[in-house]
């Protein structure tokens, strides 16, 4: 597997546990040593693992979030960073998110996340 096929199979389990309602499954996503980041659609900028794993148990939880469906994901790798860019649709509006990963004990761990509403699809 190239290193950009496994920043997309990353991306992939972080929409995956996002979609199951799994914390844990999100937890062993985020990133341990490098900083990390969150901005929700609408939120602002939440800063260090306990605040963004606090704002995902919080998200996962709540049993009327609408469904995420991803799509159009590309990665860029550059050495032990990555990033993602995709589409995000939540209860029938577009969002683009772009999601930044690090290699961590050669796994890719996602370290920020930013999703904002579009105005018009491509």
């Amino acid at each position: 597997m190239t290193d950009e096929e496994a920043v997309i199979a990353a991306n992939e389990r972080y929409y995956a546990a996002f979609a199951t309602r799994d914390p844990v499954a999100m937890n062993e996503l985020w990133a341990v040593r490098t900083p990390v980041s969150c901005v929700h659609p609408g939120w602002m900028i939440l800063e260090g693992r306990e605040d963004v794993l606090a704002s995902w148990a919080s998200i996962l939880g709540n049993e009327t979030q609408p469904r995420v469906v991803p799509g159009g994901a590309k990665a860029v790798v550059l050495g032990e960073m990555a990033m993602v860019h995709c589409r995000e649709f939540v209860a029938g509006a577009g969002l683009m998110a772009t999601n930044l990963f690090v290699r961590e004990d050669g796994a890719w761990r996602i370290f920020h996340h930013h999703a904002s509403p579009v105005m018009v699809a491509r």
